[in-house]
C-alpha cells in the first residue's frame, strides 16, 4: 500500500469553519484596504476527504486530504493585481496582499476592472441542500471497492485486468467576500464510486470504466452495479471491425453530447465574444440550434452537482434561458466580460450552474430506428475544434448501427462537421438523461456527420 498523504478527517461543523473562514476574508479585505487598495475580493475553498483505490483485491492507495487556498484580487483605481497563497498567517496573508497590490500598480489600466456592481450581490441565499457528510472510515471504504472491483472481475472471463476501483468522499466550504461588505459562505459534500477495467480478445485489449457520483452518498448508484457495468462496457468495445468512410447520421451518448453542448457554451461565452473568437458573434436572437430545443440554467437545484447561490463575483444566481427555442437569448457573462461587451452580467462568472437541454424526448431505440445506419460515439479523443470557424474534427470509437440495430464495435475513426450544422440538424434527443454531469442532456441524434475510418 502507497499511502500519500495524512491528515485528520475529523468532522468539524461547517458553520463553525465558515464563520472562521468568513472572519479571515474581513481580515484580508481589511489589509488590502490599509495597502492602499480601493477595492478587493477574496476567495477562500477548504477541502478535506478521504479516497481509497484498490486494485486486483489490494489496497493501492488512501489518500487523506485537507487543503486550504486563498485567492486575493485588489484593483488600484482601475488597475488590476492577483496572488495566493495557502498560508493563513498573518504574516502571510500581510506579504500576498503586498504581493497583489504590487502587480496592480504595474498592471494596464482597463476601466472594465472592479467588482461587480453592489445591488447585484446575493441579498439570500437558497437552502441548496447540498452538505450530507459521509461517516466512512478507511476500512469500510477499502471493503465496499473490493467489492466493486470483484463484481468487475467476476464479470466475464474476458476481463483480464484492472486499472482498479475508488471510493472518494469529500466536504468542502467556500467564501467569497468583497470590499462591498459582500462575505458569504456557502458549504457542500461530494462522494464518488468508480471501476475501471481491461477486456481482451483475440484483437487485443479494450478499457472502459464507470463512475457515480452525488452530493449524497444515499443517492449513489450501488458499488456492485458500478463495478459491473464498468465490465460490460469493456466487453462491448471488444470485436472491432473497421466501416467505409462516408457521411452518415452520428448519435452521441450522453456525455459526449455534454460535451458538445459544452463548445456551443464556450461559443457564446463572453471572453469568446469580446475577443472575437467566436463563430458565433453578435448572435443574439438568431437561431443557433433546432428550433425545439432550450438550454436553460438552473442554478438552485437541490443536491445539484453544480448548484451556487452566487457566481465568481458575488452576483446572485438565477433560473434562465441562454437558448430558447433554439434562439440564442444570452451571452455566458461574468462581470468583467460583459462590461467589455456592454451588456449586464448574467451571473456566470465562473461558467454555469446545472444546465438542462430541454426537448421532447424518445426512447434511445427509437433514435437507432430512425438513423437506420451510423454511428453512435461513446468516447471522443483530441483537441479539434475550432470555436472561431465553427469547424469540428476529432478522433471517435463506440458502435456502428445497421437496420435500426447496434452490429459491432468501432473505434480510431475521426467524425467532423461544422458545428453550426451540427447543432441545427439535431433531429433527436434521448430520454437516457444522464444526471452525473454539469450539463443534463440524453443522446442527441445529429441528421449527419463525415465519418472518416
Amino acid at each position: 500500500m502507497k499511502e500519500v498523504s495524512a491528515a485528520s478527517n475529523h468532522e468539524r461543523d461547517p458553520r463553525q469553519e465558515a464563520a472562521e473562514l468568513k472572519d479571515l476574508v474581513g481580515s484580508i479585505l481589511d489589509q488590502a484596504r490599509q495597502q492602499g487598495a480601493t477595492a478587493a475580493e477574496v476567495a477562500v475553498g477548504s477541502n478535506t476527504g478521504l479516497s481509497v483505490t484498490v486494485r486486483k483485491g489490494d489496497l493501492e492507495t488512501v489518500e487523506f486530504h485537507n487543503d486550504r487556498g486563498f485567492g486575493i484580487t485588489v484593483y488600484v483605481g482601475t488597475r488590476k493585481g492577483n496572488a495566493h497563497t495557502s498560508d493563513a498567517s498573518a504574516d502571510a496573508v500581510r506579504d500576498t496582499v503586498r504581493a497583489a497590490v504590487h502587480i496592480a500598480k504595474y498592471t494596464q489600466e482597463d476601466a472594465c476592472n472592479g467588482l461587480a456592481d453592489a445591488e447585484l450581490m446575493a441579498a439570500t441565499l437558497p437552502e441548496l441542500d447540498l452538505y450530507h457528510p459521509w461517516a466512512i472510515d478507511v476500512h469500510e471504504a477499502t471493503a465496499l471497492a473490493t467489492e466493486a472491483e470483484a463484481a468487475a472481475l467476476a464479470f466475464d472471463s474476458r476481463i483480464v485486468n484492472s486499472e482498479g476501483a475508488q471510493l472518494a468522499t469529500q466536504r468542502n466550504c467556500h467564501v467569497y467576500g468583497n470590499s462591498h461588505g459582500f462575505v458569504e459562505a456557502v458549504w457542500g459534500t461530494s462522494h464518488s464510486t468508480s471501476c475501471s477495467m481491461i477486456a481482451a480478445d483475440e484483437q487485443g485489449l479494450q478499457r472502459d470504466y464507470w463512475y457515480s457520483v452525488g452530493r449524497d452518498h444515499a443517492d449513489l448508484e450501488d458499488h456492485i452495479a458500478v463495478g459491473r457495468e464498468a465490465a460490460r462496457r469493456a466487453i462491448a468495445r471488444l470485436d472491432r471491425r473497421h466501416i467505409a468512410t462516408g457521411a452518415y447520421p452520428v448519435l452521441f451518448a450522453p456525455p459526449m453530447a455534454a460535451s458538445l453542448v459544452g463548445h456551443l457554451l464556450s461559443a457564446i461565452g463572453g471572453t469568446a465574444q469580446y475577443r472575437k473568437e467566436s463563430y458565433l458573434l453578435d448572435c443574439i436572437g438568431r437561431q443557433v440550434l433546432r428550433s425545439d430545443i432550450t438550454l436553460a440554467e438552473q442554478p438552485h437545484r437541490r443536491k445539484g452537482l453544480a448548484s451556487a447561490a452566487f457566481d465568481g463575483d458575488g452576483v446572485a444566481t438565477r433560473a434562465k434561458a441562454f437558448v430558447e427555442d433554439g434562439v440564442l437569448a444570452s451571452y455566458v457573462l461574468g462581470t468583467y466580460s460583459a462590461r467589455r461587451l456592454g451588456l449586464a452580467t448574467s451571473g456566470n462568472a465562473g461558467g454555469v450552474f446545472n444546465l438542462d437541454l430541454i426537448a421532447k424526448r424518445r426512447p434511445v431505440d427509437e433514435l437507432l430506428r430512425e438513423m437506420g445506419t451510423g454511428l453512435v460515439v461513446t468516447s471522443l479523443m483530441g483537441q479539434g475544434v475550432n470555436l472561431v470557424t465553427g469547424d469540428y474534427s476529432r478522433g471517435a470509437a463506440g458502435f456502428w448501427v445497421a437496420d435500426g440495430e447496434v452490429q459491432h464495435p468501432v473505434d480510431e475513426v475521426t467524425i467532423a462537421a461544422n458545428l453550426d450544422d451540427v447543432y441545427k440538424g439535431i433531429v433527436g434527443c434521448g430520454d437516457d438523461v444522464d444526471a452525473r454531469h454539469n450539463i443534463r442532456t440524453g443522446s442527441l441524434l445529429v441528421a449527419e456527420m463525415t465519418v472518416a475510418a
